[in-house]
């Protein structure tokens, strides 16, 4: 009995030694009394029920000033923008409100290409639409149009994206295969474009043409700086419509758009026709994403000489209606005169082409040079296509390039633009991707960057130097995160 009570009392002594030595300062849990044990703690209590989620809100009563109210759609009040705005406009954002187009809205009134001398009695105004709005179309003719002197200022937010969909997206009737239910997103501007209507000079006031899919709807001029505002943290969604034979609307057509534009963090999600299509202007683009569109991606034309800068493209499989397959990711053509011949820089983009596609990836036709800096392509019957019999000053440029695709370049008899494109040692012809998904694996990485400061000086100071091709990082890269949809960690479309 004395060995064990001796026991007992060394155990003791020992716990109290063993906590009193754990931790200092002002990390200690201080002690309740000297040589005494804190009391056990009270049992939690037992958890009731969860709370009731909040309830959606539902429709309201009446619509904002300067909105017609025409009934409710999908639990809210549907709230209908007027055909023509030409006074500042803000579109707000109202918990039970949906914003709905019927025809054309055009924002302004067409003031011409002269920037320093707008024509006169012509209206102009700026559209604001703040972050959460959601504007939908019913039909192909519906569509935003921001006509040349106007603005857009559609300026979203990360955790709160402007959605431009359709009445079937809003009603939650939408699939994979929803395509070209409304018109799109239509922006017109005064920058040099070389598509001019009659004998003119490209890069003048007199130069511009009509824009594709809008009767009346004009672009080009004689300002390579103009704005027509800001597009920022926004989706655009199952849109582009046939309006005639070979005459559609594409997602967001960027028609004569000057410098002083600001396109980022946007997305073209399931238009029927192009994501985004470049029609002349200068504009400079960063954060793009294509994803499932039943033509090409990402288009350029008639002297376009901007930027773009971080695209992710994941390119439609399956045509919904035909059975082919989604067409190309790039169609880059010059198109027009060529006194102002097409030169788009494509920097940190990954292209990934649709399962057994069976089209080149990108195709540079009509005398276009297209010049291509960190890029990753892969997953189409082949990566590139150089079109140079249809005229001989097509050209490309690549630099930090990564090709994994079932050939290099398409037609390439003699291999002379494969020749010319492995004498870049950084760019790599026929890789092994390594991509999850989008995101850059070892084989992407292990590329060399490439050395971006003469474009730097050329964009004005636009493009960005980075030390990896595509666009996409790794993991902790997540610039798409938040504001997309139908990527991975993203919701559906």
């Amino acid at each position: 009995m004395a060995v064990a009570s001796t026991r007992n009392l060394m155990m003791s002594i020992g716990a109290v030694l063993a906590l009193s030595a754990c931790g200092g300062g002002a990390d200690r849990v201080a002690s309740p009394g000297e040589g005494a044990f804190p009391p056990a703690p009270a049992p939690a209590p037992a958890p009731g029920p969860a709370p009731a989620p909040a309830p959606a809100p539902g429709p309201v009563a009446g619509c904002p000033t300067g909105f017609s109210d025409v009934g409710t759609i999908a639990g809210k009040t549907n709230c209908r923008l007027p055909a023509l705005i030409v006074e500042n406009t803000t579109v707000p954002y109202v918990d039970g409100v949906l914003y709905s187009i019927s025809g054309y809205t055009r924002v302004g009134e067409d003031v011409g290409g002269d920037a320093a001398n707008p024509r006169a009695n012509q209206r102009s105004a700026t559209l604001t639409i703040e972050p959460g709005v959601t504007i939908f179309g019913s039909s192909g003719q519906d569509a935003l149009v921001i006509n040349r002197g106007s603005r857009i200022n559609a300026v979203g937010e990360k955790t709160k994206p402007i959605v431009f969909t359709s009445r079937q997206s809003v009603e939650g009737t939408t699939n994979v295969d929803s395509i070209g239910q409304w018109g799109g997103l239509v922006l017109l501007g005064r920058a040099p474009t070389a598509n001019c209507i009659g004998s003119v000079t490209p890069g003048t006031a007199a130069c511009e043409a009509e824009v594709e899919g809008v009767t009346g709807a004009y672009y080009g001029g004689n300002a390579p700086g103009d704005s027509t505002g800001t597009l920022k943290y926004v989706r655009v969604m199952h849109s582009g419509f046939e309006v005639l034979p070979n005459v559609e609307l594409n997602g967001i057509t960027l028609a004569g758009l000057g410098s002083g534009t600001s396109i980022e963090y946007v997305q073209v999600h399931n238009s029927s026709d192009d994501g985004f299509e470049w029609f002349g202007g200068t504009v400079n683009n960063r954060y793009l994403v294509a994803t499932g569109n039943d033509d090409d991606s990402i288009d350029t034309d008639t002297g376009f000489s901007g930027a773009i800068q971080f695209a992710i493209v994941m390119q439609r499989g399956q045509k919904a209606a035909s059975g082919d397959r989604g067409d190309r990711i790039n169609e880059m053509s010059a198109a027009g005169s060529s006194a102002l011949p097409s030169n788009p820089k494509l920097v940190n983009v990954t292209f990934v082409g649709a399962p057994a596609h069976d089209r080149s990836a990108m195709v540079l036709n009509s005398g276009t040079h297209v010049e291509y800096y960190n890029a990753v392509v892969t997953g189409s019957n082949n990566c590139a296509e150089i079109d140079t019999a249809g005229n001989a000053n097509t050209r490309g440029t690549f630099a930090s390039v990564f090709f994994s695709c079932g050939a290099p370049f398409y037609n390439d008899g003699a291999g002379t633009q494969l020749a010319a494109f492995t004498a870049n040692a950084n760019n790599v012809a026929n890789g092994t991707s390594s991509l999850s998904g989008f995101t850059n694996g070892a084989n992407e990485n292990a590329v060399t960057a490439a050395d971006l400061s003469t474009l730097i000086t050329r964009s004005g100071g636009f493009v960005r130097q980075v030390n990896y091709i595509g666009a996409v990082k790794d993991g902790n890269d997540t610039w798409w995160q938040g504001w997309t949809c139908g990527l991975p960690g993203t919701p559906s479309c």
